[in-house]
Order: C-alpha cells, then structure tokens, then sequence
C-alpha cells in the first residue's frame, strides 16, 4: 500500500473517497485516490507557500493542458522545436512552415510552443485548424503567435516543465529545428527520455538549414564528446535523424508508424503491436540479429495478454512478445526499423 494512504487517517480517507466518487464514476478510482490523497499530504505536511504555489499551478496548468488535448486525442502529432528568433522572411522560417504545412496536409497536428521564430512558422504552416500552442508566459514574450491563438488550441503556463511535458507527451514525432539554449535543452531531455525508456519510441528529426549546418556540428561534439569517451552508447545515434530534406523528415516520422504502432510492458515482457507481424522465419533471424538485447527464447508472435484484452488495448493488432533487456533504446529502434522495412520493402 502506498505511504500516501498510510499516513491519512480513517477519517480522511473517508472523506476523499467520497470527495473522489462525488466529482466522478468509479474508473481509474486508484489514481484518483491517490492524486487526491497527494494533495491532502502536501497541504498538511508542507506551509512554505511558494511549495504550495508550485504544485497548484503544475497541476492546473496540467489539468487545463489535458482538457485542450482531449478533443484531438485520435489524430496523430508532431512538435516543432525551434529558435523564437527567427524572422518570418528568413529561408529557415520559410522552409518550417512548409514542412508544417506537409504534415498537416498529410492528417497531422502541429504543436508548438506557440511563441514568434519557428513555432509561429509552425503554426502557420499548420493553419489555424490544425495548430496546437502549449505557449510559456516570460516578460519578453507575451502573447502567443496569431495563427494559433486564431485557432483557439491553445494553453498557456508559468513553467518550463509543465510546459515541456506537454510538448512531448502528446505527439507522436519531433522536429527540432536550429535554436538557443531552449531549444537545445528540449532536444537532449527528449533525446533522454527517449534513451532512458521513460518516454515511448518516437521519430526524432533535426532539421538542418540549407544555407548553413547546424546539427552537423552538433553531432560532430556528441561523437567526439560523448560517444568517443564511452559516456553514451554510439547505437542511440539510431534514435534521431539529421536531415536538410523537409521531404525525407517527413518520411521519416510518418514511416515510423508504416508497421509499427505501439509497445507494452507486461512484467518483464515487451509487447509491440504491429500492422502486420513477421513471419516465424523472420522471428528467428530478427532473434538472432538482436541476441544482444533480448533475454530468454527470442522474438515470438503472440496474441494480446489476458491484461490487454481487460483495458481493450488495441486488440485488433498483431504482436511480438520478446524479453527486453531494457538498456539499449538504440538497438530497440533499430529493431523497429526493422519490422517497418519488412513493410515498406
């Protein structure tokens, strides 16, 4: 049992639960209890009151943040990370809003972080029926960009990290764009996230300008810098994609998802549903292609697990069912390149 309900009274757990039953049906009751029980702990345990600023506004920005998502939940999207100094007669802005506009022309949403530079040439690019604006409110930079404000998807927040977790946590692919200390800080902790396996496997593209490289040095010092002295593991080199061909960045993030749709831990089993699973013979040979990240009797072919036919988790797929070291998110995508390849080929 959590500490969180532990250290509640007899009483207080009374009462929250009625609370939680009051405000809502009886689904997800164990989370709810224990963001309620959450809450009650902090104003209970804790009066410095900029603590207890912190945590109400990351859960209003957050509550208010989900609220706006949860219309689009179905459509696939993509994030455009990029410099909010970039002017709109520029070659750099001009060629993000045309990639924008690719992948809304090709059913996606576009997110951003709703400021001026290349979020407003995303935005634009999307038009407003297909922008969303997560925008941070700072002293130089008010007010979000017109397109997405005209759109109305949008949601503004005090902080860095509520914002940054909404940025990621809804699409489905990125595209990081040349910027400042910003934009850097959102590629590496979604590099991160991505190589701890705290954040699903997703397409990342850096987009690099025509007229002059940007990303090129940048990979140039993570060889160098952090590859070269063994401080990261030169296959999570598989997770990104240097590209200055808005065409080929598009292929990239939508060819992510021609076989592959999603994973699943269950225990130590790692569960990818698939479009179309490979053959048994394929199964042996990715096995052993892969031997190093997978423990116990290779690749198989499954049907869904008794726990996703309960939650109805994309039951009509196919699957693969393997033991994932858990380590190597690098060799994961490469696998994944794999069964895609199988499809596109």
């Amino acid at each position: 049992m959590s500490s969180q309900i532990i250290n509640l009274t007899e009483q207080e757990k009374i009462i929250l639960d009625e609370l939680c039953l009051t405000a809502s049906d009886q689904e997800n009751m164990d989370i709810k209890r224990q963001l309620m029980y959450g809450a009650l702990r902090l104003m209970r345990d804790h009066n410095d009151r900029l603590d207890l600023k912190l945590a109400a506004a990351a859960i209003n920005e957050m509550s208010d943040a989900f609220a706006m998502f949860a219309p689009y939940k179905e459509i696939r999207k993509v994030t455009i990370f990029g410099s909010a100094r970039i002017a709109p007669d520029t070659p750099l802005y001009i060629r993000t809003k045309e990639l924008a506009h690719i992948f809304a022309e090709a059913g996606w949403m576009i997110v951003t972080g709703a400021g001026p530079g290349i979020m407003a040439a995303g935005s634009e690019g999307a038009g407003e029926d297909m922008a969303i604006g997560i925008n941070i409110r700072l002293p130089f930079e008010n007010h979000p960009n017109s397109w997405v404000a005209a759109g109305q998807k949008l949601v503004e927040m005090k902080y860095f990290f509520t914002r940054k977790l909404m940025l990621m946590k809804e699409s489905s692919g990125f595209l990081v764009l040349p910027g400042g200390f910003g934009t850097l800080d959102e590629c590496f902790e979604l590099l991160t996230l991505v190589q701890t396996g705290k954040a699903e496997p997703t397409p990342i593209v850096l987009v690099e300008p025509e007229e002059s490289p940007y990303w090129q040095a940048w990979e140039e010092f993570v060889n160098t810098h952090v590859y070269d002295r063994g401080l990261a593991d030169k296959n999570d080199a598989s997770l990104y994609q240097i590209t200055d061909d808005i065409w080929a960045a598009k292929d990239e993030v939508i060819g992510f998802y021609a076989n592959y749709h999603s994973r699943r831990f269950i225990n130590d089993t790692l569960i990818i549903r698939l479009q179309k699973a490979p053959s048994d013979q394929r199964c042996i040979e990715l096995s052993e292609q892969f031997a190093d990240i997978i423990d116990g009797d290779g690749i198989q072919k499954t049907s869904p697990f008794r726990i996703e036919i309960r939650d109805n988790d994309h039951l009509e797929l196919e699957r693969l069912a393997f033991k994932f070291d858990k380590l190597h998110q690098g060799r994961l995508r490469q696998l994944i390149n794999e069964l895609n390849k199988d499809i596109i080929d």
